[in-house]
């Protein structure tokens, strides 16, 4: 390779370091445990999933609806509101 340049072969793989939290690691153990495979391989699948999850996932959304308060109560003061409901204890 002319320039310095750092070759790559992609059919290899990358080799990175990574710290994970220990739950993680219990959760990434168990699971080689269990299926019999490779660190790399439960690595490489549990990290597919989760990529492939989140690009899956879909906005949260809430819609917002009439809480149809009685008349003469008010959200304003909800201390006065829990007064009214439950009893002086509260204020």
């Amino acid at each position: 390779m002319a320039g310095g340049e750092v070759g790559y072969d992609q059919s290899v793989g990358r080799r990175i370091t990574v710290a994970l939290d220990d739950h993680v690691t219990a959760k990434i153990e168990a699971e080689i445990r269990k299926s019999g495979k490779s660190l790399k391989q439960t690595m490489n699948e549990t990290l597919r999933l989760g990529l492939r999850a989140q690009r899956q996932a879909k906005p949260f959304r809430i819609r917002a609806r009439d809480m149809k308060l009685r008349p003469g109560y008010s959200l304003d003061k909800p201390w006065d509101l829990i007064e009214e409901i439950e009893g002086p204890v509260y204020k």
